[in-house]
Formats: C-alpha cells, sequence, structure tokens
C-alpha cells in the first residue's frame, strides 16, 4: 500500500468470544506459541482440554466391541447411539429424520453414495440416471464419477454460473417421471469460501431449478465437509438427501472418522451388495443366503466402527461449546478475521500501484452467508507476474506461518480462477506437473495459487502476522512506509566487488543476508544424487573411450577451465560437513555420503527444518580405523563402526514417498543424541544393498558453501553455468545432471550456531529472479568395479552440453580447458 500505513489498532467487528481469546491460546492451544496457523480448512487444530477429557474417560471406563452383549460393550453401544444423537442435535435435527451413519471420512461418505444410489442405467426401459456436479467441487466427488461410470450412468459437470443464472422450472409431466437423478454441490468451496444458496437443495428437489434438463426425481448430496467446520447448518431447515462430513474438520480431533447423514425419506431406495461384520441379521455361509439389519446404521456400517474415536466425539462436542459458545460465533469470529485481513490485503499496492496480489473470489467478503473463512490468492511481482506459490510457501514456513498451497483438491475451481484451459492441464501433465508437487510456474503461468483460511481459535495476531509477512517480503522502505511499525531488510542483488570489500565491509550490511548473482556464480555448488546403474562389462571400455570425445570443455569469455575447488561429505543427514581434498566414489556417490540420519520417536526423519541444532553435530569419516567418530560441543565424543551391522532391521518412510531399508546404531548412540538434541530420536544407517540414494534435500565461498550443502564445488567461468549441463566427467568418474536444486528453508540456518535467518533464501530468490534453484543434482554412473574411481579437489570438469546449447568452441589447443 503506497505510502499509506496499515491500520491495525481495533480488531475486527465479530472478533471474539466476549472473553479472553489470548487466555483461551494459552491454556488451550500453547504449541501455537511463535506459530501462525492458517490451514484451517485442511485441518483444525484441537484442544488440550479436549485430548484431556477424552483421555480421563478412557482411563475411567472399559469400552468393549460394540458387537457383544457384556456390560463393557453395551457401554460403548449405548455410547455410540447418544453420540449419533448429538451429531443430529448439532444440526438441527432428529433421529425421525436423519440417520447417521459413520464412515471413514467424508471422502468414504461419498464413495457410499455413489455406490448406493439406485442409479437407472443407460438401456433400461424409462430415462436414464444422471449424476450432475458443481464443477467448484472436491476431487472426492468429482471421483464419484468413476462408480456411476461403471453402472453406465452419464456424469454431467455444472458450472456454477449456469446455475446461478438458471431460472426454469421442470415442467409438471417430467415431474411425475421416478427415474432418481442426483445433484452434488459444496455448501462451501474448499478453494475459496464462497458459499452457494442453500435454498438450492429445496429449489432442486422440488423442481424449480434444474441442473440440466431431464424428466424425473432430483437428489441432493450437500458436501457440507468444508461448510461445517465454521459455520452451523440447519438440515430441519434445509433438508439436503445426502451430508458428508469429516470430524477433524470441526474439532481437530479425531481424525479418520467421519459421517454420512442420510434422509429417511430416501434410506430404502439404497442398495448395498458387499455385507460385512455387524450388517447381517442372518447369513448362510454354504448358500446365498443374507438378510440385513433393520437399522439402516447397522446396515451400511461394514465392520466394528471406530468406537473410541465416536467417544472422542462427545467431548468434542462439549469443549467446543464451552470454549466459544456455539458455531454462530464461531462464523462470527472467523468470518471477521477473513474480513479485515481481505480489505487489507487487496488494498496493498507497490509504489507504481499495482496491486501485490490477486485474490480468487466470488465476493466481495461483506456477508458471513455467502462467504467463508478462506482467503486464495498469488502475490505478484511490480510487473504484475505471478511469484509461484511454491516459493511463498517457502518464505512463509521462515516466518512460522503454516499456508496451504496448490489447487486444494479442487480443479474445477483452481481453472475457473487461475483460467488454465482443459487443455494445459493436460500439458502440464506432460511437463512433469502432477498435483501435490511444487512445480508453480509453467510457461510463465500458475499452476495453482495460496489459500489462508481462519479456525476458531484463530487470532488478530494471526492476521496482523500473515500482513506482516507480505509486506515485508514485497516492500523495501523506498517503496512504502512499512506498516505494523516491522523492519523490513532490502533484498540485495548487486554485484559483488572483486577486491573482497563486500566481506570486509560485512559487519555494515547484516552478515551472511546478502546474496548476489556474482556471489552465487563463482562457485557453483553441485548436489549429487546418486542412483546407481552398471553398465555391462563389454560396455565400460567403450564409454570409458569416448568420455574425452563426448565431453567438450566450455571455455567461455576468458577461457578459464572448471575445476573442483571443494569436496563435502554429510555423514549423517542433515548435520555439519565433513570436508576432504579426494574420496572414493562409489555405486551411490561419494562413500558415506547420508548414509546415516536421525529419526525421531516415530522413526520420522529429522532434517534441519525441525532440528537446528543438527548442524551443529560433526561427523568425521577415519576409513583407517574404520569407524564414524561424532562430536559436539559439550557433548562426549562418539564412534560408530562403518562396518556392516547386524543389528535389527527396519523400514521407515522418507521423503517423497521413498522407503528406505535401515538398521539401528544402538542405544548408546540414541542417548547421545537424545541429550543433544532433548528429545527422543536415534541413529539409523540405511543398509548397503539401497539402490537410491536417500539423499533429497538441497545440498551448500565459506558460509554459502555451509549453508548449501553441496558434495562438490567448482569454480566455473559464468555464473549457473551447471544448469545448461547434460552430464560431466572428472577425472574416471561420470555424472548425469539429474536437475536442477530447488533450496528450501534450510540455507537461512547458520551452520555454526543453528540460528535462523529469513534474508537469505529472500536474496537467492530476488537475485534469480523469483526463483530459488541453486546447483544441479548428479546421477553416478560408475562404470567397472575394477576401476577404483576417487575424486579430488583440482580436478577438471568436462560438461557435455544439452542439446540447443550454443557454446563458444576453444580456437586453439592452448585455450581448451581440460576440466
Amino acid at each position: 500500500m503506497a505510502g499509506q500505513p496499515l491500520s491495525c489498532r481495533a480488531s475486527p467487528g465479530g472478533y471474539g468470544y466476549g472473553g479472553d481469546l489470548g487466555g483461551l491460546r494459552e491454556r488451550e492451544f500453547p504449541r501455537l506459541r511463535g506459530i501462525t496457523y492458517l490451514d484451517h480448512a485442511g485441518a483444525t487444530l484441537f484442544p488440550d482440554s479436549l485430548l484431556k477429557a477424552f483421555t480421563e474417560d478412557l482411563r475411567n471406563n472399559v469400552y468393549g466391541n460394540p458387537h457383544s452383549q457384556n456390560i463393557s460393550s453395551k457401554l460403548t453401544y449405548d455410547t455410540i447411539e447418544h453420540v449419533r444423537y448429538r451429531i443430529l442435535q448439532h444440526f438441527g435435527t432428529t433421529s425421525e429424520d436423519y440417520t447417521v451413519i459413520f464412515t471413514s471420512g467424508c471422502t468414504a461418505a461419498l464413495k457410499l453414495v455413489a455406490e448406493a444410489f439406485p442409479w437407472m442405467p443407460e438401456g433400461s426401459k424409462q430415462p436414464s440416471s444422471r449424476f450432475c456436479y458443481l464443477t467448484d467441487s472436491h476431487t472426492s466427488v468429482v471421483g464419484m464419477r468413476g462408480m456411476t461410470a461403471l453402472m453406465n450412468v452419464l456424469s454431467v459437470p455444472v458450472k456454477p454460473k449456469e446455475l446461478l443464472s438458471e431460472k426454469n422450472w421442470l415442467p409438471a409431466e417430467e415431474q411425475n417421471c421416478t427415474t432418481p437423478h442426483l445433484f452434488s454441490y459444496p455448501a462451501q468451496s474448499n478453494f475459496s469460501g464462497t458459499k452457494y444458496p442453500l435454498s438450492w437443495i429445496q429449489d432442486i428437489k422440488s423442481g424449480k431449478l434444474c441442473p440440466i434438463k431431464m424428466p424425473g426425481k432430483w437428489f441432493v448430496l450437500l458436501d457440507a465437509a468444508s461448510y461445517v467446520s465454521c459455520s452451523p447448518l440447519d438440515l430441519g431447515v434445509h433438508q439436503a438427501d445426502f451430508i458428508p462430513i469429516s470430524f477433524y474438520k470441526i474439532f481437530g480431533f479425531p481424525t479418520g472418522l467421519g459421517a454420512l447423514l442420510v434422509n429417511n425419506r430416501i434410506a430404502p431406495l439404497l442398495r448395498k451388495t458387499y455385507f460385512g461384520g455387524g450388517t447381517a441379521a442372518a447369513y448362510l455361509a454354504g448358500a446365498d443366503f443374507y438378510f440385513p439389519k433393520k437399522s439402516m446404521a447397522e446396515r451400511f456400517e461394514d465392520g466394528t466402527v471406530s468406537f473410541l474415536d465416536i467417544i472422542a466425539l462427545k467431548h468434542g462436542f462439549d469443549v467446543l461449546e464451552k470454549l466459544t459458545g456455539g458455531m454462530e460465533k464461531i462464523k462470527q469470529h472467523t468470518f471477521a478475521l477473513a474480513h479485515y485481513t481481505y480489505n487489507v490485503l487487496s488494498t496493498l499496492k507497490y509504489a507504481n500501484g499495482a496491486p501485490v496480489v490477486r485474490i480468487y473470489s466470488d465476493t466481495d467478503f461483506s456477508n458471513p452467508d455467502v462467504q467463508g473463512p478462506i482467503i486464495n490468492f498469488n502475490v505478484l511481482d511490480e510487473n504484475g507476474e505471478v511469484i509461484g506459490f511454491s516459493q511463498v510457501e517457502k518464505m512463509a514456513s521462515l516466518h512460522n506461518i503454516h499456508v496451504r498451497t496448490g489447487c486444494f483438491c479442487n480443479t474445477g475451481a483452481c481453472q475457473m480462477h487461475l483460467g488454465i484451459s482443459d487443455e494445459d492441464i493436460q500439458r502440464n501433465l506432460q511437463a512433469g506437473h502432477v498435483c501435490g508437487d511444487d512445480i508453480d510456474i509453467i510457461d510463465g503461468r500458475p499452476t495453482g495459487s495460496v489459500r489462508i483460511s481462519f479456525g476458531y481459535m484463530s487470532s488478530f495476531e494471526d492476521a496482523q502476522t500473515f500482513l506482516k509477512f507480505i509486506v515485508a517480503t514485497r516492500f523495501s522502505n523506498s517503496d512504502t512506509e512499512i506498516p505494523f511499525q516491522s523492519s523490513v531488510t532490502k533484498l540485495t542483488t548487486e554485484p559483488v566487488p572483486d577486491d573482497g570489500t563486500y566481506f570486509k565491509n560485512a559487519d555494515k550490511l547484516s552478515p551472511r543476508t546478502h546474496i548476489s548473482d556474482r556471489e552465487l556464480g563463482n562457485n557453483s555448488s553441485v548436489t549429487v544424487k546418486t542412483v546407481g546403474w552398471q553398465p555391462a562389462e563389454s560396455e565400460s571400455e567403450s564409454i570409458r573411450a569416448t568420455i574425452s570425445e563426448t565431453a567438450v570443455p566450455t571455455c567461455r569469455g576468458d577461457g578459464n577451465p572448471i575445476t573442483v575447488t571443494n569436496i563435502f561429505l554429510y555423514p549423517i543427514k542433515s548435520c555439519s560437513a565433513f570436508e576432504v581434498t579426494e574420496w572414493p566414489v562409489g555405486n551411490q556417490g561419494l562413500l558415506y555420503d547420508r548414509n546415516w540420519m536421525v529419526v525421531n520417536q516415530n522413526g520420522v526423519c529429522l532434517t534441519q527444518k525441525q532440528e537446528p541444532r543438527l548442524c551443529l553435530v560433526n561427523p568425521s569419516i577415519d576409513l583407517k580405523q574404520k569407524i564414524m567418530v561424532i562430536q559436539a560441543e559439550g557433548m562426549d565424543t562418539i564412534s560408530v563402526s562403518l562396518e556392516e551391522n547386524t543389528g535389527k532391521e527396519a523400514v521407515i518412510f522418507l521423503f517423497s514417498h521413498d522407503r528406505v531399508k535401515t538398521y539401528d546404531c544402538g542405544e548408546k548412540t540414541a542417548g547421545w543424541f537424545s541429550m543433544f538434541l532433548g528429545r527422543p530420536c536415534r541413529l539409523i544407517r540405511q543398509c548397503p544393498d539401497k539402490k537410491n540414494s536417500i539423499l533429497e534435500e538441497p545440498l551448500e565461498m565459506e558460509e554459502l558453501i555451509r549453508r548449501f550443502r553441496a558434495n562438490i564445488v567448482i569454480s566455473a567461468p559464468e555464473s549457473f553455468e551447471e544448469e545448461e549441463w547434460a552430464e560431466i566427467s572428472i577425472g574416471a568418474l561420470r555424472f548425469q545432471v539429474v536437475g536442477p536444486c530447488s533450496r528450501c528453508q534450510i540455507i537461512c540456518i547458520d551452520q555454526q550456531s543453528g540460528e535462523r535467518n529469513k534474508e537469505v533464501l529472500q536474496s537467492l530468490s530476488a537475485a534469480r529472479g523469483r526463483k530459488t534453484n541453486f546447483g544441479v543434482y548428479l546421477m553416478n554412473q560408475p562404470l567397472c568395479s575394477s576401476f577404483p574411481d576417487t575424486l579430488s579437489v583440482g580436478s577438471q570438469v568436462l560438461p557435455v552440453l544439452k542439446e540447443n546449447t550454443e557454446i563458444q568452441r576453444p580456437t586453439s589447443s592452448e585455450e581448451k580447458c581440460s576440466g
């Protein structure tokens, strides 16, 4: 907001619950200290008192399997029935009108509808059924068409503007047709927070509003998962036929539990083929005889329900009512925060008048009945170009702000708001982009956006912190008067003088926070990702013979050779580097590089993102004694054998859905790391037969090298030259360039102190034109095991350029670069 500070002296209207919200957060959500959580549309957070009440209940009562008649089982059954009553009461209805069927979540509830709805297939004597859905729907709704296709039923997508403008009644004679059709729409868009009219329910069922002109009887599925998280829903007034919900959206706990609320008027029409435990009144194992239980809920709840999680719901309702006073107050509170944030965000402008963000919304955030507490947007630069959502998310993480990015499992809304065509989606897929990845810009156009959402415990300070973050990362002091009295470090992209005065005066310039093109380019970091393959024995000699022919040394400008200046290995993932002048290279890359990692008590790998103090752990490898020595200030030195371990093997889940076989390094080592980090953890090592290296983490002049955690550091004539390489040879070693290394917030951690510094990633992004790529991943291509492969400092690098890359070839033998 150029030249105009933002006002933040008063909280927005409707905010709070008439009490001390700060005190509530301190008592119920102490884990939020220093964290700004803005992904409540993804999952809200549970209060401490909910867990306390639930665990106290479990300690004082014995709950057995409800499919029995003993005392503990009867207690469970009765408690579950009481919870069903509480759910119906919460939604303004009773068991006379609706039945609660417990499922594993909203998605399972939708699948159940698709399976059980009385579809009339194509080719039958009467008109066939149609499944219509609003294009602004969750993937789980759109996915129902897979089930209907198997039943030979056509699916028809309906755009919101088509239904909003539809005024035609279904003729009376066509209403007499009994063919059942189903229309699904969200009460609230999980993409933009738009609330679609609940009046559509009755209008469609009565024939006043037609999704498509088709004779028959229309039923309505109201996807309420997003809506009911912060808004009251009265089913006594808005009597949809099916209402799927997920309870973690409301309470934060338990997860993995949802329900399908079914209008009893359609219940007799539903079909069921599979029958599981607890659903049968009687059946024969040796003959085709099955008779279902009379209860609608019992008939459709296959197997034993998650009864302890269901019992937790009772405490969820009790605690939520006690803390907030009910859903109407939550609706007003969360909308007040969204209204305030939207108003400020939409007025932020650069000095040239260009907007800072582009908000994707169908409303002006003036009415909580038509807009929920969700704001979807993309950040723009001064020229109106979109800054990728992945970049925004990385920067938000540095400020401990949790946001959601991508398309939010709602491709239809994403296409509608971002102007992405069907052909664009298919081209993006061919370019390698899939749902959930961090490819945020393709051909200059965004593939997704950023979403923030508020919950019942969100505070005005959360909104302020988010707005400060946007201002701090988009404005310099010369651009605008910084609101909230926050200080902003101007991103530095100027060249660094060759005489070294930059570093001499670094203490006057905010040390280690300025990165320029020259500083990034003169020491290009190369990340080694090692995926071993072994060529046939007959191929190895010919491959080596062609290296000198295919690896043409690249000479640009002054013709300086490209050489290896530093070699680093990181024996323990995310711990300190071990620098060497030469080192053996095996099938999986540098020997012992990232062979070990620290995991928490759940077997999840810890990195500096969660534990910055890992950078203070100094491992070194002694090849003669065959040990890894581990040191840290204030701790006794310990060692771990390099020999194969016969300890218990385990399988852990790692990043990028990769599973790695490992074994534990013992209690002594686990105690050492647990004491140093102040939390239970263990050191594990990957098994030697692992084909894929575990290194997936982005790797790193002295502080920059430490931060960027590269294995190989080179000197090259041109900045970022390595991004034009297809492969390289270093001595007898050959590496394929896998792709660019996109940096994360680890580069913002001082590797000598473990302290975070936000400006490094910002500066890299500014220097690289909003990208955070620095260095490339290499994949080792081992030849024959008879060759002793050793990487050494000073070795010359022979690159092979990508196709269609112009190079200036050496004109004489004196000008040739041999590495």
